[in-house]
């Protein structure tokens, strides 16, 4: 595993990794906020693309919010690990309260954030997902499951 000395240089990184997209007018750079927008605000910029956010939130397992046992995305979006959830016999009262609370930070951030602006043009185009990290990679699922219905370039 490389270690990075910041999420700039995670970031400049990853960008000397995905030179074939640079200057591209099909490609989209969308940050997983907050950890995720230095990381691709430095991926965008290299590459000279746009960059924008796309809202997920974790659903951390109660006493350790941490470990993620599912996402809520932008839309509507649930997605749940349901290994984790049979292992650790998570009752569907509690997901549901998790994912209700999730919701709406989400819904929060997302007016935040795009002060009313909308999702950028995403048909037929090529979306570079961007994150500060991936631990059980739960919320990048959620993140991929929101932008189906945009019919991103496959």
């Amino acid at each position: 595993m490389k270690l990075f000395r910041n999420r700039i240089d995670a970031g400049r990184t990853l960008a000397g990794d995905l030179m074939r997209y640079a200057r591209r007018d099909d490609v989209v750079v969308l940050a997983l906020p907050r950890g995720g927008v230095p990381v691709a605000f430095e991926v965008a910029t290299v590459l000279n693309v746009p960059m924008d956010v796309i809202v997920v939130r974790k659903r951390g397992l109660p006493g350790c919010e941490d470990f993620a046992i599912g996402a809520v995305a932008s839309g509507g979006v649930r997605v749940l690990n349901e290994e984790v959830v049979r292992s650790y016999r998570i009752p569907k009262s509690t997901i549901d309260s998790i994912a209700q609370r999730e919701q709406w930070e989400l819904e929060r951030r997302e007016r935040a954030y795009r002060n009313g602006r909308p999702m950028p043009e995403l048909t037929n185009k090529t979306i570079i997902l961007v994150d500060d990290g991936l631990a059980t990679g739960t919320t990048m699922r959620a993140a991929v499951t929101a932008l189906r219905p945009y019919k991103p370039a496959p």
